[in-house]
């Protein structure tokens, strides 16, 4: 049986946070999801605001795994809680959070990279 794979999701502050002037968000999101083990990955504008709460509790119906590639893990587990939990599912388990800001397309590609793989996705397989 072939291993179910995680979805990434990509949040970039509006497009306009200084955190991401270093990358090709667009590339990046391409790279991604056509070069790592991944279900799909696609770009929300915003998912801290109430539409990306809206957003997360109506998507993670599905119980599906996530990778969230965006600002601070902390804060990231802080504001996404509660739509975890609307779902049925818990952040801390259910989620991995990266902070890829202030890095090139190359960088944050090899911090979602390594991050499959540390979970079992990958070349290693």
């Amino acid at each position: 049986m072939e291993k179910e794979k995680l979805g990434f999701i990509m949040c970039v502050c509006t497009g306009k946070c200084p955190g991401f002037k270093a990358m090709d968000i667009w590339d990046f999101i391409n790279q991604v999801r056509v070069e790592l083990p991944v279900e799909y990955g696609f770009i929300h504008p915003q998912l801290c605001e109430e539409d990306g709460d809206r957003f997360l509790e109506d998507f993670l119906k599905s119980n599906r795994k996530v990778i969230i590639g965006a600002c601070a893990p902390n804060m990231q587990k802080k504001m996404f809680k509660q739509a975890f939990k609307d779902a049925g599912l818990n952040v801390e388990k259910d989620a991995v959070m990266l902070d890829i800001r202030d890095m090139t397309n190359e960088r944050a590609f090899e911090v979602v990279e390594n991050a499959l793989r540390e979970l079992g996705f990958g070349e290693e397989e």
